[in-house]
């Protein structure tokens, strides 16, 4: 695993341990020479994740829209800060050059990102696991609607499974590094559980 795309909130949070837990994967993506993929802000846990990478000598990938770029918000301490056109772009590069995709704590940006790379898994466009480094319980609700989900018969427990989940760095590299993509076709016949 050369490089984990990371997506999470360009805002900080209210809970100290959102900031903390960001510091620590930061760290140790360094530490364990993968590079980080990211949006390439400097603010918020954007910001936080990459200059805890960069503080600890890893390679950190930006990229970000011309758009957001000319609000003032890029990381100014990236040696590559791609520029794309649209948010479409930013993601298409994002998932090209990574290996794996993480979520940590965030908005809706945050959620629409990781939903759409564990869409594309679902449906066989890439074999790159899909993660939530679920910091103090943030995304146990949404992982009850996701469970909500397969119940009612709308999403195969294989795919649900494809989401893999910890609450601290060092596990979620080794589910990260451990997973193999489950070959099960997306759609679920009439009476089909």
């Amino acid at each position: 695993m050369r490089r984990i795309c990371v997506f999470l909130g360009s805002n900080a949070g209210h809970r100290p341990d959102y900031t903390e837990a960001t510091v620590a994967l930061g760290t140790a993506l360094a530490r364990e020479g993968i590079g980080l993929v990211y949006g390439g802000a400097s603010v918020g846990l954007m910001g936080a994740l990459a200059d805890a990478a960069l503080a600890a000598g890893g390679e950190v990938t930006g990229v970000i829209p011309r758009g957001i770029l000319e609000r003032e918000v890029a990381h100014k301490g990236l040696a590559d800060l791609r520029i794309v056109g649209s948010m479409h772009e930013r993601k298409a590069m994002m998932a090209e050059l990574a290996d794996a995709f993480v979520a940590l704590p965030g908005g809706i940006g945050t959620l629409e990102e990781l939903f759409e790379v564990w869409t594309w898994a679902q449906l066989g466009s890439h074999d790159k696991p899909c993660a939530l480094l679920n910091v103090g319980g943030y995304f146990d609700r949404l992982l009850g609607f996701v469970d909500h989900v397969v119940g009612e018969g709308f999403m195969r427990e294989a795919h649900r499974d494809m989401l893999l989940v910890a609450d601290n760095p060092k596990a979620l590299l080794a589910r990260l590094r451990a997973y193999r993509a489950p070959q099960v076709a997306k759609w679920i016949g009439r009476g089909e559980r």
